[in-house]
């Protein structure tokens, strides 16, 4: 399983039927006394962006999906009744969000009065015409400010299907797409076997709100578990670290995105760039993360890495089925001067992520709020920040069979004025997807980064560590080369 664009994606034409989501709750006049509960600290900003937006007539939007196949005919009705049940069994995804006495609330619907009302959308003969359909679907369906927040449809064959389902960022993060598609997957095959899935427990995201809220409303920028932000902003006082290479953006403006993606590693090299970094004392996530750093200091970035990594806060055991936004984001720091090697390099990279990791208490909404007010007030982060994420998706839940279901992740965002980089190592190797202001400046600087990048890992993958310099050489390999369609290809 990885995330490219949904643009890259190969779909086989077919007939699309969507499923449109509907509760009793919502289509009465009068709702009654609803129970409403508190947004989470991210829930709460994303609905304010929204709104804020709205008010000024510069509406933002983003969307994460996620696509797999069913083999075989469909049956509608089994797949219909399995995206019903996967509704109903998580909380986040049956609320409405809304406004109460300053607050963002969200009011959970009974999952008893819910339905889904089948809509026949129509053939498509071509993949390019389905792709251009789904794209544009997505973009114009999803509405944070607007109830349901997602949407479920099929791509139906004589004998296969594509399910896909889309959402709005505030339901959902990226590690709830791998749960989405083993959900609707195993629940479809029992319905078809006429049995009932059996899952584990899925406890509500909102119940993992609430306690957020009540552990950390009450703080002040005084309390000492934001030393670590503190000293991390240090004299110069800036909550975000800036990405330190060229994207050409104007100070305030909000650019369309360039969204790309490519392959870094097959799955041979992959493993031996894991048993590299094993050795070096560190993870292959910390493999590429110093890759990074000294791929950005080749390009005229800094020594000292600084910058933003989402960490999940599903816990081990928990939250792990269930889906929602859990995610934090922290700043991370460590050295990468000229002169260091792989290996020290690598024991930097644990010494940051290590002291990083002491710091999770504190939601980095909250953090931003307290610390940093005046671009807390902002629509965007203030300038392009330097981010990185990297999931390995071989360790998700249904990574067993995704080879049969062949699940994959799409994220989009309209606009933006910097950079984000995911990365995700599967059974097929190791992947980069970015989202970048659409600029001459930015798309140079990128090109040469993710260049620069394959250069780096594959040489730790060859020889074990940094033995010849980073900057390119040879001309810029298209994003897009004939193995990497190819491989997109075979996985769906």
């Amino acid at each position: 399983m990885r995330q490219f664009p949904l643009e890259m994606h190969h779909m086989a034409p077919g007939r699309v039927v969507e499923w449109r989501l509907r509760s009793t709750a919502v289509e009465a006049a009068d709702t009654g006394d609803p129970v409403n509960r508190k947004a989470s600290f991210n829930q709460d900003k994303h609905f304010t962006v929204a709104e804020e937006s709205r008010a000024a007539d510069d509406p933002v939007a983003s969307w994460v999906a996620v696509t797999f196949e069913v083999t075989g005919r469909l049956d509608e009705q089994a797949l219909a009744q399995s995206l019903l049940s996967f509704v109903q069994r998580h909380e986040v995804l049956r609320c409405a969000f809304r406004r109460l006495a300053g607050e963002v609330a969200c009011e959970p619907f009974d999952p008893a009065g819910l339905t889904l009302e089948p809509q026949q959308v129509g053939a498509f003969e071509t993949s390019d015409l389905l792709r251009d359909f789904l794209v544009e679907r997505f973009k114009r369906s999803i509405d944070t400010l607007s109830w349901p927040l997602f949407i479920m449809g099929a791509v139906e064959r004589e004998e296969s299907a594509t399910v896909y389902l889309a959402f709005d960022h505030i339901v959902c993060d990226g590690m709830s797409m791998p749960i989405v598609a083993r959900e609707v997957s195993l629940g479809y095959e029992a319905l078809c076997r006429g049995e009932g899935a059996e899952l584990p427990p899925a406890p509500s995201y909102l119940d993992f709100a609430e306690e957020q809220r009540r552990r950390y409303l009450s703080i002040d920028a005084s309390d000492e578990r934001l030393g670590y932000w503190k000293a991390f902003m240090g004299q110069a006082g800036e909550f975000f670290p800036r990405f330190p290479l060229d994207l050409g953006v104007e100070p305030g403006r909000m650019y369309p995105i360039v969204n790309e993606s490519s392959t870094l590693l097959d799955a041979a090299e992959a493993e031996v760039f894991e048993k590299t970094c094993l050795a070096a004392g560190g993870k292959p996530f910390m493999g590429v993360l110093a890759s990074v750093a000294v791929c950005l200091r080749e390009a005229g970035g800094p020594g000292v890495y600084r910058g933003f990594m989402p960490v999940s806060e599903r816990g081990r055991d928990t939250w792990a089925h269930s889906v929602g936004w859990f995610v934090n984001t922290l700043p991370i720091e460590f050295d990468a001067s000229p002169g260091r090697d792989f290996t020290q390099v690598m024991a930097s990279v644990r010494a940051g992520f290590s002291e990083m990791m002491s710091h999770l208490d504190v939601p980095f909404v909250r953090a931003w709020q307290l610390l940093a007010p005046e671009e807390f007030a902002a629509r965007s982060w203030p300038y392009p920040v330097n981010f990185f994420s990297y999931i390995d998706m071989r360790k998700c839940p249904g990574a067993e069979r995704h080879d049969e279901w062949r699940p994959t992740t799409h994220v989009w965002s309209a606009r933006a004025n910097g950079a984000c980089s995911w990365f995700q190592r599967d059974t097929d190797g190791m992947h980069m997807n970015s989202i970048y202001v659409d600029t001459p400046a930015a798309r140079r600087t990128m090109g040469d980064f993710q260049e620069g990048l394959r250069l780096t890992v594959q040489e730790i993958a060859r020889s074990g560590g940094f033995r010849r310099p980073i900057a390119l050489t040879t001309p810029r390999r298209p994003l897009r080369t004939p193995l990497d369609v190819a491989a997109i290809a075979r996985r769906g």
